[in-house]
């Protein structure tokens, strides 16, 4: 019977190491959901906050000013969504669902980072509608445009 290499076994495992990356990171931000549970709602929005920023940190320079940007047109648009981490993003809740989220260039080495809606974003068009957009620069149009999707997705 035939066996396989050790080497291959340990190198492919269904997920590439970026992808197992988010998942760690996604696990420890639900260890630290469970401890901001007990915590005040406006505490446990800053601590989400203070995460988010530190994350926007750590990014390259050109992924990390389109992030500040999309945070600065979301504090603006939708106060009233909490910021947080969501698998290593930054990324922004309603009632504890993540509605939108920014997934630099770097984080999956795409050449494009996206601007993505989940299902509590009322993005809903017909029977077919774009969740996800390629974003390489915050133009003063693209901000616009940026503003309406945020408007739309928190109606």
């Amino acid at each position: 019977m035939a066996t396989k290499s050790t080497d291959t076994a340990k190198s492919y495992d269904g997920f590439t190491e970026d992808e197992r990356e988010a998942m760690k990171d996604r696990a420890k931000e639900l260890k630290g959901a469970k401890t901001r549970g007990t915590r005040s709602k406006s505490a446990a929005k800053a601590d989400g906050e203070a995460d988010l920023l530190a994350k926007v940190a750590e990014m390259a320079e050109e992924d990390r000013v389109l992030a500040e940007g999309v945070h600065a047109l979301v504090k603006k648009v939708a106060p009233g969504l909490t910021p947080k981490t969501w698998y290593g993003m930054p990324a922004y809740a309603k009632d504890g669902k993540v509605v939108l989220f920014f997934q630099s260039a770097a984080k999956f080495k795409a050449r494009y980072a996206t601007l993505g809606f989940n299902d509590p974003a009322t993005l809903d068009d017909g029977d077919m509608w774009p969740t996800a957009f390629a974003l390489s620069a915050l133009t003063p149009e693209v901000e616009a445009r940026i503003e309406t999707l945020i408007k739309k997705a928190t109606a």
